[in-house]
């Protein structure tokens, strides 16, 4: 009967540490009061999120028009692609399915052509503003406390899960190469930000394979997504 009553304790033991690891995982991201919204000239409804002192908007940027109603292309083709200099963006593999979940992707052209990509109120982040979000958060899990939980859209979590405690929820959205390639959809998530380097722009990527925040410089033709800061 001890031996019953001793297994009994352990099993229950067992459901209480399991739900308490569920309802701790579940706390470190925001309910749904703590979201905000905001609109793209479009008509796109966007979630936000404040972070620190920063508003950010909590999904990818959907937008065919800049601020001011003129159109972004569409460049689908790969030719088309590459000779673009005027601003372009594109859906991933030219799929309008990928930007429902995804958002767009964006040349640098598009992002920084003095015609305004983001929405009345809000611009496209420089590099410094994402500093600042990334040192809010600790530099060495900034990407895991940004990245969407769970693999509905990350391919796998080897090592580094996203907990979303954030509510940013990035997503690994892939991009288009300066070549005109698509690549890698569901393993990593790359954003512009506004900063020039030379004849480069700096970048930020979000890997399925990292727990924090990459920087890199990369060619502006290069399809990104795009997130944009509240002014």
């Amino acid at each position: 009967m001890k031996n019953k009553i001793w297994n009994y304790s352990i099993v229950l033991m067992g459901f209480v540490l399991i739900f308490s690891i569920g309802c701790k995982k579940d706390n470190l991201k925001p309910d749904s009061s703590a979201f905000g919204s905001m609109l793209d000239i479009d008509g796109n409804v966007y979630k936000t999120i404040t972070i620190g002192g920063q508003i950010w908007m909590a999904e990818n940027l959907k937008t065919t028009k800049y601020r001011n109603g003129t159109s972004i292309t569409n460049a689908e083709g790969v030719t088309e692609w590459i000779n673009d200099t005027a601003g372009a963006y594109c859906n991933y593999n030219n799929d309008a399915n990928n930007s429902i979940i995804y958002g767009k992707l964006y040349n640098w052209n598009a992002v920084n052509n003095g015609q305004n990509i983001a929405p009345t109120g809000w611009h496209v982040p420089s590099k410094a503003e994402w500093e600042i979000l990334i040192t809010y958060l600790g530099e060495q899990d900034a990407g895991s406390k940004l990245k969407e939980n769970g693999t509905t859209h990350w391919n796998y979590f080897p090592y580094t899960e996203g907990t979303n405690q954030t509510g940013f929820t990035a997503l690994p959205g892939g991009c288009r190469l300066e070549t005109g390639v698509f690549t890698n959809i569901g393993d990593n998530g790359y954003w512009w930000t506004s900063t020039e380097y030379g004849e480069l722009s700096y970048s930020r990527t979000i890997s399925y394979k990292s727990k924090n925040v990459i920087n890199y410089n990369y060619f502006r033709k290069a399809g990104f997504s795009v997130r944009c800061v509240k002014d």
